[in-house]
């Protein structure tokens, strides 16, 4: 396949993320991908800024990250934010991005969707055939 793909991985629970990335990696070489760009970001919240800042470079994105529901509403609020940011920026710039974010109540469920990164991949290539 010919186009251009860039992962965005937060690198905030990396142990995590990185598992992720490499599941995404080896999904989209295994189709043949040739152009992967990686970007790594400090947190989950930054991913749409960066998607926002390369979306003319690349024919899809994939957003990787892992947020971890701790003890106050600040989950809630950066979940709805990401994936609000993420979905309007895929909309009004008619270019796919898919979701290989894990929002979890604790490490143990997180641990447990490691192959988020893989399907992220999967969903992505298949976007691109149908446009």
């Amino acid at each position: 396949m010919k186009k251009r793909i860039c992962i965005v991985q937060s690198t905030y629970n990396e142990g995590i993320t990185s598992k992720l990335l490499n599941g995404a990696i080896r999904e989209l070489k295994s189709k043949k991908v040739k152009v992967i760009k990686v970007i790594k970001v400090p947190g989950s919240f930054e991913i749409p800024q960066v998607i926002s800042k390369h979306i003319n470079k690349y024919d899809g994105f994939i957003a990787i990250g892992c947020i971890i529901k701790g003890k106050t509403a600040n989950f809630d609020l950066i979940c709805s934010a990401i994936v609000n940011g993420i979905m309007n920026l895929s909309i009004d710039n008619k270019k796919p991005i898919t979701n290989g974010l894990i929002t979890s109540y604790n490490r143990k469920q997180a641990l447990q969707r490691l192959g988020n990164g893989e399907e992220a991949a999967k969903a992505i290539l298949e976007v691109l055939r149908k446009i």
